[in-house]
């Protein structure tokens, strides 16, 4: 991978510019590059393109401010986003032209809205699969970092302290009615979307996740006759090994925690 700039860029106005119009639901787009995963999965990438999905248009100097970076890397961050169309420019329209000191162009970044989807484990390749799962680990992890922090920093009697709505639970489906359920998810996600000149004053921008995956499949029972494995395996010398009491915990005492 380059090796990241160090240098760093002129000053820039600090002003954001308006955020453009939410943009129709887009049809899905597979990201099969492993080239343009490669990009995507670059931890300081993720936290670029996270602070400009969540807080609008921003210029690299105010993204590195935000998440403590160098501006010429910030930057260069942004070029390696942008050549694969997660991030891009902001037109004309959407800056407002303010004097700059060092008369440079101010350049606005925009994350590029969409339907972007891994291809089917299946049709992965090893090396591809270890880039998504790297990506996913990453991801999902600062997602629950986040939750967390969030849940402990909420102030008293913030009207907003009850907005953490989550969810476990179980359903059996087919592989095709998966698929559909999946799809009726980012429908109603879609259904719920609407342009800044829409949206009222009092709502916030909401993080929302969807992870499901199968049940491993149940252990095979033991064949009748079959000599069962002792409770602790002798240590050198002859004593037996010490062993956990948790490891011996009745079937009936495990707690299933599936709120309806």
């Amino acid at each position: 991978m380059p090796q990241e700039p160090g240098a760093h860029e002129p000053p820039e106005p600090q002003q954001a510019p308006p955020a453009a119009p939410s943009p129709a639901p887009s049809a899905p787009v597979e990201l099969g590059d492993l080239a343009a995963l490669k990009a995507l999965a670059q931890p300081r990438r993720q936290r670029i393109l996270e602070h400009l999905t969540l807080h609008g248009p921003a210029t690299s100097a105010t993204l590195a401010r935000a998440l403590g970076l160098n501006t010429g890397s910030t930057s260069y961050h942004l070029r390696e986003l942008a050549r694969y169309g997660f991030v891009q420019e902001t037109d004309g329209a959407e800056r407002q032209a303010q004097p700059s000191p060092s008369q440079h162009r101010e350049r606005w970044w925009r994350a590029v809205p969409g339907d972007r989807r891994f291809p089917p484990r299946s049709r992965q390749s090893a090396e591809m699969r270890h880039v998504i799962d790297e990506l996913n680990h990453h991801a999902y992890a600062a997602d629950l970092d986040l939750f967390e922090r969030l849940q402990r920093e909420t102030v008293e009697g913030d009207p907003w302290a009850d907005a953490f709505p989550y969810s476990r639970g179980t359903i059996r489906l087919t592989l095709p009615e998966l698929r559909e359920f999946f799809e009726e998810y980012i429908a109603l996600l879609n259904r719920y979307k609407r342009p800044e000149s829409e949206t009222p004053t009092d709502a916030r921008t909401l993080l929302t996740r969807f992870l499901a995956f199968p049940v491993p499949p149940a252990p095979p029972e033991a064949a009748p006759g079959a000599v069962p494995a002792p409770d602790a395996v002798p240590a050198p010398g002859g004593e037996p090994a010490p062993h956990d009491p948790a490891d011996h915990t009745p079937a009936h005492n495990r707690r299933e925690a599936d709120p309806s």
